[in-house]
């Protein structure tokens, strides 16, 4: 089993201070949620956490601190990102998208494997495969954003807004995914303003304001919470 630690993070841009230290732990084979509204500071802790801004404070991966590690490292440490807003290359194909996920990977056996395990998770993007992925729907450009994390074969995936502009019909479909992958052991960071969603799936859940943790609980728990209600749900 993999446990992230994060021990009093902070991260500061300039004088302001968007995470003040805050603490929290996900696992693997479960998923976590990390809610709050816009500004709370859920970006910048997802982009921490894999090494891309400068923080301080702890990250203990099975109980060894990866703080000083750099972006690629981390992830060599099976720590993959699924970014806000998808990052995919619209001008590469959906496969060539999928390589450039496995770059850490020498064996172009392994990276065609991994590619048709993709395939068989989102059979869209197998349809889809030699089309350019600036033309794919947006529920299909987050999916293959997904896949492309995924080729790193992560035992952690972090996704950050993964319901982002998509139809209700398509977030359910790429949140089932979450529940599916989280069964086979991996672990799964969401950040999410469709607090409702992530908390009904989510074992385990954190609310994040103005860059400090001011609830956790079950995320059942907290989806019934009148605090929670009042902030996120009504």
């Amino acid at each position: 089993m993999t446990n992230v630690e994060v021990k009093n993070l902070h991260v500061n841009y300039g004088l302001i201070k968007a995470v003040k230290g805050i603490s929290f732990s996900f696992k693997s084979g479960e998923i976590t949620s990390l809610i709050g509204s816009n500004g709370a500071g859920k970006t910048t802790t997802l982009k921490a956490l894999c090494g891309l801004l400068p923080h301080k404070g702890e990250i203990l991966l099975n109980g060894e601190d990866i703080a000083t590690l750099n972006a690629p490292d981390r992830l060599r440490k099976k720590i993959a990102l699924c970014p806000e807003g998808r990052g995919i290359f619209p001008n590469l194909t959906v496969t060539e998208n999928l390589m450039l996920g496995a770059y850490l990977q020498k064996s172009k056996d392994k990276i065609q494997h991994l590619i048709e395990q993709q395939f068989t998770m989102f059979s869209r993007l197998a349809e889809r495969k030699d089309q350019l992925a600036g033309t794919l729907s947006g529920g299909e450009q987050q999916m293959l954003a997904i896949s492309r994390a995924l080729m790193s074969e992560p035992d952690m995936l972090l996704l950050d807004e993964p319901s982002l502009g998509l139809a209700p019909i398509i977030i359910e479909q790429i949140f089932q995914k979450f529940v599916d992958l989280k069964k086979t052991g991996l672990g799964v960071l969401v950040i999410e303003q469709n607090a409702s969603l992530a908390l009904e799936v989510s074992e385990k859940a954190y609310v994040l304001e103005t860059g400090s943790i001011t609830l956790e609980g079950r995320g059942e728990d907290l989806l019934h919470d009148k605090r929670v209600i009042d902030a996120y749900l009504s």
